[in-house]
């Protein structure tokens, strides 16, 4: 096991300044090429600490920002285009990048695509749901509305 400091959020792992312990090829190939972490030192306590503090100053101002593109998120239904064939029927489907772009073309604001949960796979138009995370507590759901791209 590999002690490491996350500097980023990392989706079913922890925070940014979390300490965690993780498998060693998990820190070596992914977290640590990725830049999501650092190896821990005893040094690494001070960098804690700091991380800590911005992460907590960021997240006061960002709630506000993430209610308010919570409700501009929400307040719309987004267009996604991809190429289909007849009946509808997707070359291949939809992924969160896809959303994660027609959320920015709309005009709403960028959305990060891993933060984008999809139920199920999208593998035709119409219309379906989906959820992004924008916050701690704070999570808006989208309407897709998928169309075949002319």
């Amino acid at each position: 096991m590999a002690k490491v400091i996350l500097t980023n959020e990392v989706s079913g792992l922890g925070s940014a300044g979390d300490v965690v312990d993780v498998k060693n090829g998990y820190a070596r190939n992914y977290l640590l090429p990725q830049g999501f972490a650092v190896a821990w030192t005893r040094g690494g306590e001070k960098q804690v600490a700091d991380i800590k503090q911005a992460r907590v100053a960021r997240e006061l101002a960002s709630v506000e920002d993430a209610q308010a593109l919570k409700a501009a998120i929400e307040a719309q239904t987004v267009t996604v285009r991809v190429k289909a064939g007849a009946e509808g029927r997707l070359f291949g489907s939809v992924k969160t990048g896809d959303i994660a772009d027609a959320i920015q073309a709309a005009g709403i604001g960028s959305v990060d695509k891993r933060t984008i949960e999809i139920a199920g796979s999208i593998k035709s138009t119409g219309s379906f749901e989906a959820t992004v995370k924008l916050h701690e507590g704070v999570v808006a759901n989208v309407s897709l509305k998928v169309v075949a791209a002319k």
